[in-house]
């Protein structure tokens, strides 16, 4: 249950950097309203969702080291595991992809290939199919385990 927690959270971290990024990007903005563009960072993205979570209690609390190793750790090799990622997914690129499921299968992928101690392929496909069933559309959890399914293949 706290690595459900865990992956949820660094989801919600790594939306929020995709997000920001790519807003910052395409309207070269340095800031909007009270929103500073110039400088989203992972600390700032873990800060904002770890407050979301601290009304869970002692769950979130034990859950944020797992997950801020898993988005430092996506962060860190984000360019291999995109790699990884369009090997196996035919006709996507990860940039079409929604901002979601590119996330959830950049957490599984490196928890599968990157991690200090990798996951149980069976286990970090499951995770990732329950998390795209809840942040993901209709189609995402079968477009989430069809990729992965290849790459552990």
């Amino acid at each position: 249950m706290i690595r459900r927690i865990a992956r949820e959270m660094a989801l919600q971290s790594l939306f929020q950097i995709d997000v920001f990024a790519s807003v910052r990007q395409s309207l070269s903005l340095e800031s909007v309203g009270e929103i500073d563009y110039s400088d989203f960072s992972v600390e700032a993205a873990l800060a904002a969702v770890f407050q979301e979570h601290e009304e869970e209690g002692e769950k979130a609390l034990k859950a944020q080291d797992y997950a801020e190793s898993l988005v430092r750790g996506v962060v860190e090799h984000k360019e291999a595991i995109d790699a990884k990622i369009s090997e196996y997914a035919v006709d996507w690129s990860v940039e079409r992809m929604s901002a979601a499921d590119r996330n959830i299968l950049r957490i599984a992928v490196y928890e599968l290939l990157f991690a200090k101690k990798p996951q149980e392929p069976g286990v970090a496909i499951n995770e990732a199919v329950e998390i795209s069933k809840a942040y993901g559309t209709d189609d995402s959890p079968r477009f989430v385990n069809g990729i992965l399914g290849k790459l552990v293949k």
